[in-house]
């Protein structure tokens, strides 16, 4: 059957158009996304501001029609910390659901991380032993451990790279305040470290997500040109090395690195922090790269609802 997944970001909406059906990978048929950027949409308290919910339901209504015109059978729409955390959450979904028609479904940060382990483990398969998930958006970071398809732990903190880089002014920012974010990263980790490492030493340490994907492209990763099956991964020192690089670069000069878009290269720094922190934490020498996240979880977990 063909799927469609509505996935309602910090920074971005996308609809994804699969082909599926039970015991097959499934296949990208067509794919359809807007940098919309809603974390940077609020008001003073953190709701989501006026604009920010017209461009949201202008998006949602742009999908239905390509869900239309490519024939999908069935359409899910989720959204993460962008819509869960805003004081107006609520109205912002009952807006899109009156005049779209579209009932957003709100993952909880454990939900998130969970999906997205089922993801990795269906991608790495059962040979990859015990894995220890690293996921870093827009809003929010996830860890998720264990060696099944239901992790042991999954987490969930407000580390988010686009969270972070608003509470990080100057371009590029000055060197006391990434002193006090580096602090603040690694007490937050570091708090919860106990509680995924209680669950066994992983076999495999893996990282998902675009800003993890770009911080790999950038320290000589595979572009993605080359295709899903290439090996990539991220390396701890050569992620270190590129730290201080970045915090010296402004925006626009991140933006010429490979891998690396003019949206997504202000929050660059912090995500680097962020995943850097992690890795040192949980003393990790390298992230292998899955193309696989939550979309794909949600997809999968929908299969096997069907299948039942």
């Amino acid at each position: 059957m063909r799927l469609g997944v509505i996935d309602v970001g910090s920074n971005t909406v996308h609809l994804l158009v699969v082909d599926a059906h039970r015991g097959a990978h499934p296949l990208p048929a067509s794919s359809h996304k807007r940098e919309l950027r809603l974390s940077e949409h609020t008001t003073a308290d953190g709701s989501v501001a006026p604009e920010g919910i017209e461009r949201l339901v202008g998006f949602v209504s742009e999908c239905l029609t390509i869900a239309e015109d490519q024939g999908i059978e069935d359409l899910l729409a989720f959204a993460t910390s962008a819509i869960r955390e805003a004081p107006n959450g609520d109205a912002v979904l009952q807006q899109v659901r009156d005049r779209t028609g579209v009932d957003l479904q709100v993952l909880s940060g454990p939900e998130e991380s969970r999906l997205t382990f089922l993801a990795v483990r269906r991608w790495f398969g059962w040979s990859a032993g015990r894995l220890l998930v690293v996921d870093i958006g827009g809003g929010s970071l996830e860890f998720a451990a264990g060696i099944d398809e239901e992790p042991d732990v999954a987490l969930s903190l407000p580390l988010g790279a686009g969270r972070l880089t608003r509470d990080l002014p100057g371009d590029p920012p000055e060197r006391g305040d990434l002193k006090v974010l580096r602090k603040q990263i690694r007490s937050d980790i570091a708090r919860v470290a106990r509680d995924v490492t209680k669950v066994g030493a992983p076999d495999r340490f893996v990282g998902t997500s675009k800003t993890i994907r770009s911080l790999a492209r950038v320290t000589g990763a595979a572009p993605s040109g080359e295709g899903p099956y290439v090996e990539r991964f991220l390396d701890r020192e050569a992620l270190r090395d590129l730290v201080p690089r970045l915090a010296t670069m402004t925006a626009a000069e991140r933006a010429t690195l490979p891998g690396v878009s003019a949206g997504r290269s202000r929050q660059l720094l912090a995500g680097a922090m962020v995943v850097l922190a992690a890795m040192d934490i949980f003393d990790v020498p390298r992230l292998d790269l899955c193309p696989w996240a939550l979309r794909e979880g949600v997809i999968l977990r929908r299969l096997d609802w069907l299948d039942s």
